[in-house]
């Protein structure tokens, strides 16, 4: 059994190893869920999202012409999915109330527990908001998912030298790009 790579779970998948489907699903969803959330798409829509590449890659597995890349191959098409649901949907963003039921729903919280997340919200979102889009873009994809230098380059959509530089002129206080630091 080639398990080694990712290109070993495709091929393992694509014979019907639906053990090596959910190692597959359980590496790169994180990633998926990262590029969704980059285009800003509410829960529901991310989560389609990502469920339609899912499918896509399911449907096409057997198609692939380098497994070895399928984490490249996914990002590219979570982008584009990411962009047609934006085109589609005609982009509704969430007021900040929104958003608050939306991260403390379920959690049992006092009044001052959620002013004290609320303020910090806030100004997490003004000084990430500074940043430039593509700061904004790099790094919430590797905040919310640990994925390969490929993989980021394929939904960032650039070459795979210039990840590192940008992230560190991302954290850089100061830098010309006004990217200020704050993280």
């Amino acid at each position: 059994m080639e398990i080694d790579r990712p290109g070993g779970l495709v091929r393992n998948a694509a014979a019907g190893d639906h053990q090596a489907w959910n190692q597959l699903v359980n590496h790169f969803s994180g990633l998926l869920w990262s590029i969704a959330v980059a285009h800003r798409l509410n829960q529901s829509d991310a989560g389609d999202v990502v469920q339609t590449t899912w499918l896509k890659l399911l449907e096409n597995l057997h198609r692939l012409r380098d497994p070895d890349w399928v984490g490249a191959w996914l990002a590219t098409t979570a982008r584009r999915e990411s962009q047609r649901t934006l085109l589609l949907s005609g982009r509704e963003l969430p007021t900040d109330d929104e958003r608050q039921l939306e991260t403390h729903a379920g959690k049992a919280s006092t009044p001052e527990s959620l002013l004290v997340v609320s303020e910090r919200d806030r100004l997490l979102r003004r000084a990430f908001a500074q940043l430039p889009e593509r700061c904004q873009r790099l790094l919430r994809i590797l905040v919310m998912a640990a994925p390969s230098y490929e993989e980021v380059a394929a939904a960032m959509d650039m070459p795979i030298g210039s990840i590192g530089p940008t992230r560190a002129r991302c954290h850089e206080p100061g830098v010309s790009s006004g990217c200020g630091g704050f993280f």
